[in-house]
């Protein structure tokens, strides 16, 4: 039998474990486990102006403030993540115009994060001097490189063995679309040297490659004495010529030099590809289609990990572990949206 006294102790152990118990429930972290950060923040986002339709300004007028209005896949992408309940995030966006080296904006104090299509590269989280200072998200949508051609010509240059040297296909300067045409044809190795006997128009003069590392173009790099590059013409007559433009404009440039047939193809993603094809009611087509498989994210300052990883557990949860991509957004741009709507409205405790 328990003494009266014994059961006094018992009863009064019992009671301030139950205060304890209370008072470290009451001291910790209110936040919500949902939350990506312990106060709410404004996060400056950069996004890439002219790549219609995955991250694109309402308004192509630097100038104007249309510009800032952010539209395409990757808006609705943030918009639905801002809107959900208890992350404690929201955007300020700006748009970005000049494509070079875009990725590594969100190390300096100016952007928090930046996107705009932009593929993932190991050597886009390094600077000039190969020091690492960006991280990317996971992947949130895939990519493929193809050829946008006019559709008289699409049988004509349905693969890339049939890019001749009297075939011009245009590119915007530093970009995967580049990057991979050059190596799909023959221009660069794997490194991105180019091969022995290229030439360059560049504002310089023409240089001619010797198949050194003094001449390398890659995704996210290029030798100095290939930047502000015009045209590049092959060392023999199985590989194309390439034409630069955009660089002040993005890709309109590219549409409208096909268009008018100073350019016989450009070479970018599949997906404003597509675009573009639907657009033109029926002059465009998808000639050559790459088969290799690319991912777009969002870059973030190194140090900023814990962000980061909340940006990914919630993209992977609006794109259902990337089982909703480009496809069907545009089937329903809402797709997003809703999925934010099921999040808010589930219980959570």
């Amino acid at each position: 039998m328990i003494s009266p006294c014994l059961r006094s102790l018992i009863f009064y152990a019992i009671l301030c474990g139950v205060m304890v118990l209370s008072l470290t429930a009451c001291s910790s972290d209110s936040t919500s486990p949902e939350a990506c950060t312990d106060e709410p923040r404004v996060l400056n986002v950069g996004f890439y102006a002219f790549f219609t339709p995955v991250s694109y300004s309402a308004d192509e007028d630097s100038d104007s403030e249309g510009f800032n209005s952010h539209a395409g896949y990757e808006a609705d992408l943030l918009t639905a993540l801002e809107a959900m309940k208890d992350t404690g995030l929201s955007f300020s966006r700006r748009g970005i115009a000049p494509w070079d080296d875009i990725w590594l904006q969100s190390a300096g104090s100016e952007y928090d994060i930046v996107g705009g299509g932009i593929t993932i590269l190991d050597s886009r989280r390094r600077d000039a001097t190969g020091k690492q200072v960006v991280q990317f998200t996971s992947g949130h949508i895939a990519f493929r490189q193809s050829l946008l051609v006019r559709t008289e010509d699409s049988e004509r240059l349905a693969a890339y063995a049939d890019l001749t040297s009297d075939v011009r296909v245009g590119v915007l300067a530093g970009t995967t679309g580049e990057f991979r045409l050059l190596e799909l044809v023959g221009l660069v190795g794997p490194d991105g040297v180019l091969s022995h006997g290229v030439q360059v128009d560049t504002p310089h003069g023409t240089v001619v490659a010797d198949g050194s590392q003094d001449y390398v173009i890659t995704s996210a790099n290029e030798s100095a004495n290939l930047a502000g590059r015009s045209l590049m013409r092959p060392p023999s007559d199985n590989m194309p010529q390439v034409v630069y433009l955009g660089s002040e404009t993005g890709e309109t440039d590219l549409l409208e030099a096909l268009a008018d047939g100073t350019i016989d193809a450009v070479a970018r993603g599949e997906i404003g590809n597509r675009d573009a094809v639907h657009a033109s009611g029926g002059s465009l087509a998808i000639g050559a289609l790459d088969d290799e498989v690319e991912y777009g994210g969002f870059t973030l300052a190194l140090e900023d990990e814990a962000l980061a990883s909340c940006l990914d557990d919630k993209i992977s949860y609006l794109t259902d572990s990337l089982s909703i991509g480009y496809a069907e957004w545009l089937q329903d741009p809402s797709v997003f949206m809703r999925r934010a709507r099921i999040w808010n409205g589930r219980e959570r405790g």
